[in-house]
């Protein structure tokens, strides 16, 4: 089987790569051009697995390279977009650009290269401030974010694929991920760095929030399952563990981890707009597994032990400049 992988050098797409390549299958995998040609989190993956990874450079804005990158593919899992929702609100239509337009290339050269499967990358940033808990597919989607009016664009673009073309089509809806790799866009991370670095007082965000954490293996691993079931064949499906956490108390679990006396501190450049802040998340699964095997997914204490030893590496940790806010 020839997995093609769009945003395979970010954090999720490079584990998912890096999974793939282990269980034997054929993967292109996609790293955004530079002209460094560096390949981000895909170096390393590169180096230990040359004979079935193949890494090409190019951008999903471009029509004419995605028709020459989905020739001769038999699945299509779609991770490129932009997705740091800070950014959004500086530079919106580059969002528009990529996760709208750049989807609708995907869809389109998927389509006309007969493509036998493409799965799509939703965020349950769709779903904005839950109206109820759980959330299921069909709770209202509220853009509260460009970022997330991009992605329910993109969601509804490659789903109107699936209806207009008959393109076979699943889209996979993760909730909040986390894990090795991770960049400081997120709050998991910033903890952990700003704690790792030596630093007294923790800058963060709204500590009041609610947020379902999942770790990147166990989302990774409903990428590889919803990519193998037939019954996932136009269905829009949550990934998350059902359970949610304040903020704040994620803070103290991840200094109580860590062993680290340290204060966090709600930074008035690091909250998002008013109305725009996603109050509450937390996913309902039963769909998910519904359609697909159900794995034992990693508890939350579980996935940050291993998220933090690996942050607590020097050689991991000299990569991220925790000392500043970077939208």
């Amino acid at each position: 089987m020839k997995i093609l992988i769009t945003g395979a050098d970010g954090f999720i797409g490079s584990r998912l790569t890096e999974l793939l390549v282990g269980r034997g299958f054929e993967v292109t995998a996609l790293s955004y051009y530079n002209s460094f040609g560096y390949y981000g989190w895909l170096e390393k993956i590169f180096l230990e697995n040359k004979k079935n990874l193949k890494i090409i450079q190019g951008d999903i804005r471009d029509l004419s390279f995605c028709y020459d990158i989905t020739r001769n593919v038999d699945i299509v899992l779609h991770l490129a977009a932009l997705i740091a929702i800070p950014y959004s609100y500086v530079s919106p239509l580059s969002y528009l650009d990529t996760n709208i337009n750049g989807t609708t290339n995907i869809c389109l050269a998927s389509l006309k290269n007969k493509v036998k499967k493409i799965v799509h990358t939703s965020t349950s940033e769709v779903y904005g401030t839950a109206k109820y808990v759980p959330i299921d597919e069909h709770h209202p989607l509220q853009p509260q974010s460009p970022y997330s009016a991009s992605k329910i664009g993109a969601d509804n673009m490659a789903y109107s694929f699936y209806n207009s073309f008959d393109l076979p089509l699943a889209i996979l809806r993760p909730f909040n991920t986390y894990g090795p790799r991770q960049s400081l866009r997120a709050v998991i991370p910033t903890i952990i760095t700003q704690i790792a670095s030596g630093q007294k007082n923790i800058k963060i965000g709204d500590l009041t929030t609610t947020r379902d954490f999942n770790y990147v293996d166990d989302i990774c691993e409903d990428f590889i399952n919803v990519m193998h079931s037939k019954k996932t064949l136009g269905k829009i499906i949550n990934s998350g563990s059902g359970k949610e956490i304040s903020i704040y108390d994620l803070c103290n679990l991840i200094k109580k981890l860590m062993k680290k006396d340290v204060n966090f501190i709600s930074k008035k450049e690091r909250l998002r707009p008013k109305k725009s802040e996603v109050m509450r998340l937390c996913a309902d699964n039963k769909l998910r597994d519904k359609l697909i095997s159900a794995n034992k997914r990693q508890s939350l204490s579980e996935g940050l032990k291993k998220t933090i030893k690996w942050f607590n590496n020097p050689e991991n940790l000299k990569n991220f400049k925790s000392n500043i806010y970077n939208i």
